[in-house]
């Protein structure tokens, strides 16, 4: 059902103190106000990323209270009606209009519908960046991906295939998850909590070329255990806790590299984002990249579409349609 606000307000998925799911509210707030280079979007969907859980706990980001969460956003833009999709770096995606900075908003080709490009914008761009910009993928190349049935890495397991990858392993921790990245072409799927998961990588004919972390703990040393030589150990994205140390004389040992990725660094380069946005939706279109949606919530299901994600409970991508409340 679709709320009246007649008093010019919108709708919203507010929080007014950091903590457990618990903490949001639906309720009317004022509509966010565009600044210089910025766009006013009437969002159709917004998209829900494991970051957000960390915002709505303050230990990510500590936005002003009240706060509405949600980094992503896809709908028309006001001024041409033009459907477009964008990254919010300051929140405000569990809305029905968003705020946005041109810079960080894309037009969408016909052929994508708004899940598929709200599912690949944020995902997508983390997948295709950490792969090509930070890994540095060479065709022929094994790489191996953790968390590999979730929003990020189920496209990193398509798009490995798509730049050429040898092989691509995939970690992922249940039976279903396992078999949902088999389906998505994986030459081999692992279990992460498997203690005899190091030897079982390192079993790799030729070793893991790249790879590509987003769950951080003691996976990290069994793909450092795994890596062939001039191998790359990628983590992607601030999780935030302790990680796994390594010394250099043992990144050395296998003249292996040890690196990170930040989607920001792509979002701070309009030309490079733009370009990452026309190449996925250029596949997507094609059906060469598809993203899966795991459930659609209205705002009232905030709360518990963060328990199911908090919960590893989701495969692919949770979207909110900010249109229903319920």
């Amino acid at each position: 059902m679709r709320a009246d606000t007649a008093d010019g307000g919108m709708r919203a998925a507010v929080i007014h103190r950091y903590g457990g799911p618990e903490e949001f509210r639906t309720e009317t707030v004022p509509e966010p106000v565009a600044g210089p280079g910025q766009v006013l979007i009437d969002v159709t969907l917004a998209g829900l990323n494991y970051a957000d859980l960390h915002c709505r706990t303050g230990e990510y980001a500590r936005y002003p209270l009240p706060a509405v969460l949600g980094a992503d956003v896809v709908g028309r833009r006001r001024g041409d009606g033009r459907r477009v999709a964008a990254l919010l770096r300051s929140g405000g995606g569990y809305a029905q209009v968003a705020r946005a900075e041109a810079a960080h908003t894309v037009e969408l080709p016909d052929g994508v519908a708004d899940e598929q490009a709200l599912a690949l914008l944020e995902q997508g761009a983390t997948a295709y960046g950490a792969l090509t910009l930070a890994g540095r993928l060479r065709p022929g190349e094994t790489v191996a991906v953790t968390s590999a049935a979730g929003g990020v890495g189920h496209l990193a397991v398509q798009l490995a295939r798509e730049l050429g990858a040898g092989r691509v392993l995939a970690l992922a921790s249940t039976p279903a998850k396992r078999e949902f990245a088999r389906s998505l072409g994986a030459d081999r799927v692992l279990d992460p909590g498997d203690p005899e998961l190091a030897e079982r990588l390192a079993a790799e004919p030729g070793g893991v070329d790249l790879f590509v972390d987003l769950v951080g703990g003691r996976v990290l040393r069994a793909g450092l255990d795994a890596l062939a030589p001039f191998g790359r150990l990628l983590s992607v994205g601030a999780r935030g806790g302790a990680e796994e140390s390594f010394s250099v004389d043992e990144l050395a040992d296998r003249s292996a590299g040890l690196l990170g990725f930040w989607l920001q660094h792509v979002l701070a380069d309009r030309a490079l984002f733009a370009g990452v946005a026309e190449r996925l939706f250029g596949l997507a279109a094609e059906r060469r990249l598809v993203a899966r949606i795991d459930r659609t919530v209205p705002l009232s299901g905030v709360a518990g579409a963060h328990r199911a994600l908090a919960g590893r409970e989701t495969m692919g991508k949770v979207l909110v349609d900010v249109r229903r409340e319920d």
